[in-house]
């Protein structure tokens, strides 16, 4: 038999391999369990794959990104062949895996309920142990359509197969771009199940080690609600039981940071019904830390030379035809109001369009450039009600939206500085483990291309100064910007979108700004947008679950609790108390009737982080007994060291 060559691609070390000819990719790497799939000149095939002459061939863990991806959407194949199995007249929609699993979407006469989920679970786990192999084939679209001639949304997806946009969401993980696919079930030589897919996906059923169906939902076709209705079953998939039981419980540790519940045990905010869905009001303690938070970024802001800016709340509808949002953003904006004599007026999506009136507000200089405009900016956006979720998905929100006006020369070290300034606040508020994203130029956009390239680039190399580690999300930037995402990681490893910055050449020339350069010409300078928290709201949100309430000294709304062992002793503590307050300290004495020990659970409870007890002999000695959060106590600390001792740790935002 004759022989080729291949080279392995492993960890970024390369090496040739010479195989025999027809040689598979699951047997290049044959006894080792945990590949699952290969990369073949930079795509993604089976293990069955037959490998040619002079091939790249990279192995696909289980256990890595792409692998987990492979494992949770031939999962959401076992789902969809028990679904048809159980429930005949079903009919299939899509299967793709997403972050942490996978769903599969059906068109059945009822929709599924609950206990429908575990007898899916027991059917997917006698399809598991059948060791059904995944087998693919390339199918004409004619013979597509044959053979799932009872699959309509199937039938759509194979007419769609042409299209540039690939269909929608989803499509591609089942026509994907050129061939067709079908990939079979098959018990031994037996026939089991078939669907529409590009793959890949495991060799076997039974490789996958476990998994679990989660939740049940309602979801239109395409995401169109001009499309039928269909019913999503939610499940997720990992490589390991000792993985699948990590995910769950962050799930159940998820659940009890959940910032809505959080917001109604510390009375911080509400969503009262009689204002309307996805629009929060703020209590007196969710108030403190919100003012606390904007204080701080103010300062930090100032220190930065950022220039404070205020705009009203809605515009007549010209500002947004200029800056093209009627054109590319009116689904997510409120209907308009007509006022004024007819004048159609619009609640503000964005602020962008009125920093720029300030910019052309009169002529300006290169000398005044880079000219940076800050604005606690309350925007309006219509997210549907499937959609709205407390804090972190709202109607109603406040940027911390600023927009940097500069020359072409300065984009580069502007971009730099932005980015650490950015990351340097954002440590500030106790988030460490940063990522990003850079967003490229989508299908529809407006500009040419050239000014694309340039402001991509400039991003780019932006993010390898900072040494921020990046991916390029292609084709997801907005319709006039690229942009970076800057994501991090919370206390129990959900990864976070917060921090955007927007290099636009579009709204400059839209409204025609310019500048007077040194040699007297007139330019137009680039626009910088960025927005650092994203929104208070939503930075609020991923904070109280972050911290799951329990915020550093610095942002707690109550600092301190002052705790009578009796009431004699109460004057005594209204004394250090005011000591505290002096030195800017948020502290209350609590003179309830509740015994010393409840007064201590309800401090516990709602996450104080520090008391001070004093009894009898404390008052002798000058001194208070001092409790942590954490149960730690100190007893017999004078109250001037106790006081000090706050009043650093809150100066110096420490973590307790």
């Amino acid at each position: 038999m004759s022989e080729m060559i291949v080279t392995v691609v492993r960890t970024g070390e390369r090496a040739e391999r010479g195989v025999t000819t027809g040689t598979t990719a699951g047997e290049l790497f044959q006894g080792d369990r945990a590949v699952i799939a290969a990369r073949v000149n930079g795509e993604l095939r089976d293990l069955a794959w037959a490998l040619s002459d002079a091939d790249e061939v990279e192995p696909i863990a289980i256990d890595s990104e792409d692998g987990r991806a492979i494992l949770r959407h031939s999962t959401a194949h076992v789902l969809a062949q028990a679904v048809q199995e159980l429930f005949p007249e079903a009919k299939l929609g899509i299967g793709p895996p997403v972050e942490n699993g996978f769903y599969y979407d059906f068109d059945v006469p009822k929709p599924f309920h609950p206990d429908d989920l575990e007898r899916l679970e027991t059917r997917m786990r006698q399809i598991i142990k059948e060791r059904q192999r995944f087998s693919r084939r390339v199918v004409t679209d004619d013979e597509a359509r044959a053979e799932l001639a009872d699959e309509p949304y199937k039938l759509e997806l194979i007419g769609l197969k042409s299209q540039a946009t690939g269909a929608a969401e989803g499509a591609s993980v089942e026509v994907g771009g050129g061939e067709l696919t079908i990939y079979d079930n098959l018990r031994g030589d037996e026939l089991a199940w078939k669907d529409l897919c590009r793959g890949p996906h495991l060799p076997t059923t039974r490789h996958i080690p476990a998994f679990k169906l989660m939740r049940v939902a309602a979801a239109y076709w395409r995401g169109s609600e001009k499309n039928p209705q269909l019913q999503r079953i939610y499940g997720t998939a990992w490589e390991s039981k000792d993985a699948l039981k990590a995910y769950l419980e962050m799930l159940a540790e998820a659940e009890r940071r959940d910032h809505r519940r959080l917001g109604v045990e510390l009375d911080l905010f509400s969503f009262p019904e009689e204002i309307g869905s996805g629009l929060a009001v703020w209590h007196p303690k969710g108030g403190i830390i919100r003012r606390v938070m904007e204080e701080y970024s103010r300062r930090r802001h100032e220190e930065a030379g950022y220039e404070f800016v205020y705009t009203p709340h809605l515009s007549k509808e010209g500002l947004f035809q200029t800056s093209g949002h009627l054109d590319w953003y009116a689904d997510g904006m409120y209907p308009p109001m007509e006022l004024d004599e007819g004048h159609r007026y619009y609640m503000k999506p964005m602020n962008c369009p009125m920093h720029v009136m300030i910019y052309r507000s009169r002529g300006r200089s290169y000398r005044e450039l880079p000219l940076r405009l800050f604005e606690f900016g309350t925007v309006y956006r219509y997210e549907k009600s499937g959609v709205v979720h407390g804090l972190t998905r709202a109607r109603g929100f406040t940027q911390d939206d600023a927009h940097i006006f500069c020359t072409p020369d300065q984009l580069q070290d502007e971009l730099s500085s932005l980015l650490g300034f950015v990351v340097g606040l954002l440590r500030d508020y106790g988030l460490e483990d940063f990522t990003a994203d850079l967003s490229t130029r989508p299908e529809k956009f407006v500009g040419e291309i050239e000014e694309w390239n340039t402001a991509e680039a400039a991003l780019e190399e932006s993010l390898k100064r900072a040494d921020i580690p990046y991916t390029i999300a292609e084709g997801e930037g907005a319709f006039y910007a690229p942009k970076i995402d800057i994501h991090v990681k919370d206390a129990i490893g959900r990864r976070w979108q917060l921090s955007t910055l927007q290099v636009d050449f579009q709204l400059p020339g839209r409204f025609d700004i310019e500048y007077q350069s040194a040699d007297g010409t007139r330019q137009r300078p680039y626009m910088i947008h960025r927005a650092l928290f994203g929104s208070e709201e939503r930075f609020f949100g991923i904070l109280l679950e972050h911290y799951a309430g329990a915020f550093p000294p610095w942002l707690a709304p109550v600092q301190v609790v002052a705790i009578p062992i009796a009431e004699r002793h109460e004057a005594y503590l209204e004394q250090v108390a005011a000591k505290l307050r002096e030195r800017g300290i948020r502290v209350e004495v609590d003179r309830s009737d509740d015994r010393m020990q409840k007064k201590i659970r309800n401090a516990q409870t709602h996450k104080i982080p520090y008391m001070l007890l004093a009894g009898d002999r404390d008052i002798e000695e000058g001194a208070v007994s001092f409790r942590y959060r954490s149960g730690e106590q100190k007893n017999g600390v004078p109250v001037d060291d106790a006081v000090a001792e706050i009043a650093d740790a809150v100066a110096r935002r420490i973590q307790i």
